[in-house]
């Protein structure tokens, strides 16, 4: 211990001041001790805490007795000296920090135990400095280095008890991506229940009896991984992340999510059997390429089961596009702005199933201009207007369209 200093005034140590031959004493009763301190204190630890695991060395003997006694023998080494702080011994300590964290233990309970060990300690050094009359103050002073030792320990400790949990994060994070990729894979050979058990089991996630796959795009380059909650898997490692939901529909769920994925945008497939996740993800893919697009909402997580009609209509598009060129091709002649009125009339009358008042409101246009329009109609197309397969084919190609914004939107009901 070295002298104390308080801005520009030093205080002298009080320790610093008792005669060298008591010191010398202290040092050597206290370093003859130090075997049954150390036993001791385990011994009281070890009641206080019987479920801790007992780790040997190689010479069969408790690491944390070794520990123990080493950390007392180096204390009262620099008791005896006097020179700087007091060096914690290196490797055990941050081993039992390690053993906490591999062992799913909080730091609380080892911190508890390096204070019952300061306690213990204290209180044989206090018997021994009555022995070989070291004044009070200089006791005291002893009382303030031996906490300032346990800092030292903890600090081992915590640096252990870290490396230990990013090990075990990162084992984690490789046994999930492992599970991921099997629930994600397109063909499974026979039956992958017992795959599933097996790797999910590793990384103690309960197996659902359904699931949604979503796929997310980043805000930013950077991004922070959303914090999805306990039991959604989340693989931030592709360029577009992706996340497996259990039990998509469970009360509260989709709740969670949306505020967890605020700021963020993507798609949630529809909600599968375990074994079909790939079909989920296929989906979900599908309507974040929609999104780049810009034909489908951007900007927010979207569910996959509240744009069906998009995801059917517009995925398939040569085929779509191949069925608009033989359905419409009535209108090639008419030119682009009437074709255009003339294909958003036909797509009224097929929704509706109307006549001209009820096409006309909800075109907001004139009811006569619907009756002359609806009469070029009929000319253009001729009696395959009356036929129910062409106006399927009809309405599902220009849906299409309108989709993709070639069409006037459906204005909104009063």
């Amino acid at each position: 211990m070295t002298a104390a200093r308080t801005g520009t005034v030093t205080t002298r140590s009080a320790w610093h001041d008792v005669p060298r031959f008591q010191v010398r004493r202290f040092a050597a009763i206290a370093m003859a001790e130090a075997p049954a301190l150390a036993e001791e204190i385990l011994c009281e630890i070890q009641r206080e805490y019987p479920h801790l695991p007992v780790v040997l060395d190689d010479s069969g003997e408790p690491m944390a007795l070794v520990g123990i006694r080493r950390a007392i023998e180096v204390f009262v080494q620099h008791l005896e000296h006097s020179e700087g702080r007091p060096t914690v011994p290196p490797g055990v300590f941050q081993d039992f920090g390690r053993g906490e964290g591999l062992n799913g233990r909080s730091l609380d309970s080892l911190q508890a135990i390096y204070r019952m060990g300061v306690r213990l300690a204290w209180r044989r050094f206090a018997d021994i400095g009555q022995r070989v009359e070291i004044p009070p103050p200089a006791m005291y002073e002893l009382v303030d280095a031996g906490y300032e030792y346990l800092d030292g320990l903890v600090d081992q400790s915590v640096r252990g008890y870290a490396e230990a949990a990013a090990r075990q994060a990162g084992e984690r994070l490789r046994l999930q991506r492992r599970l991921m990729e099997l629930l994600l894979a397109e063909h499974h050979r026979g039956d992958p229940t017992e795959a599933f058990t097996e790797r999910a089991a590793r990384i103690g996630w309960p197996l659902p009896e359904k699931v949604a796959v979503g796929v997310l795009l980043r805000p930013a380059r950077e991004a922070m991984a959303p914090a999805v909650g306990q039991g959604v898997l989340l693989d931030m490692e592709y360029e577009q992340p992706r996340m497996v939901v259990p039990e998509p529909d469970a009360a509260g769920r989709p709740e969670l999510l949306h505020r967890a994925l605020a700021g963020w945008s993507g798609a949630i497939g529809p909600p599968v059997p375990l074994a079909d996740a790939a079909k989920s993800l296929r989906w979900a893919e599908a309507a974040v390429r929609l999104m780049e697009r810009d034909l489908l909402p951007s900007g927010e997580v979207l569910y996959c089961t509240e744009h069906t009609e998009a995801l059917v209509l517009l995925q398939p598009e040569e085929l779509i596009d191949d069925l608009a060129l033989r359905c419409l091709a009535p209108l090639t002649h008419c030119g682009p702005t009437h074709g255009r009125r003339l294909a958003e009339t036909l797509l009224a009358w097929l929704e509706t199933r109307g006549g001209a008042p009820e096409v006309a409101t909800r075109l907001g246009v004139h009811p006569q201009t619907v009756r002359y329009r609806l009469r070029q109609i009929r000319e253009l197309w001729g009696d395959e207007i009356d036929d129910p397969d062409r106006r399927f084919e009809l309405e599902l190609v220009l849906r299409a369209q309108r989709l993709r914004g070639e069409l006037g939107a459906v204005p909104p009901r009063r």
